[in-house]
């Protein structure tokens, strides 16, 4: 069991913003789901995989493909009190889930 988070890399956000938008997804996807496979992914060490994606377009083209292979995905966007203009989609959660079924979506793309 994993959790995936995907990082817009043209945001070049600062480590405190990407730390939070990255909590932001791990929690939001958590919240989405299904309690069994919360109760395993916390007995088996809650490991979490922070990777990076080009831009906007790739983001929300992987947030699709983890859709449509049936896992628990949240698009996190940004409030805009800070960094970023309000609305910037800045990440993507996805899982926890089965490695396999993750890696199966994000497995081409490289640790941020």
């Amino acid at each position: 069991m994993k959790q995936v988070i995907l990082v817009r890399k043209d945001l070049k956000l600062s480590k405190g913003k990407l730390a939070a938008q990255v909590s932001h997804a791990s929690v939001e996807t958590l919240l989405k789901s299904e309690k069994d496979y919360v109760k395993k992914w916390r007995a088996e060490g809650m490991k979490k995989t922070v990777l990076g994606v080009a831009d906007q377009k790739e983001l929300i083209d992987f947030k699709n493909k983890a859709e449509d292979a049936g896992l628990v995905v949240a698009l996190i966007t940004d409030a805009g009190r800070t960094e970023l203009n309000p609305g910037t989609t800045t990440c993507v959660g996805i899982g926890p889930d089965k490695e396999e079924k993750i890696d199966k979506v994000t497995g081409e793309l490289r640790l941020l």
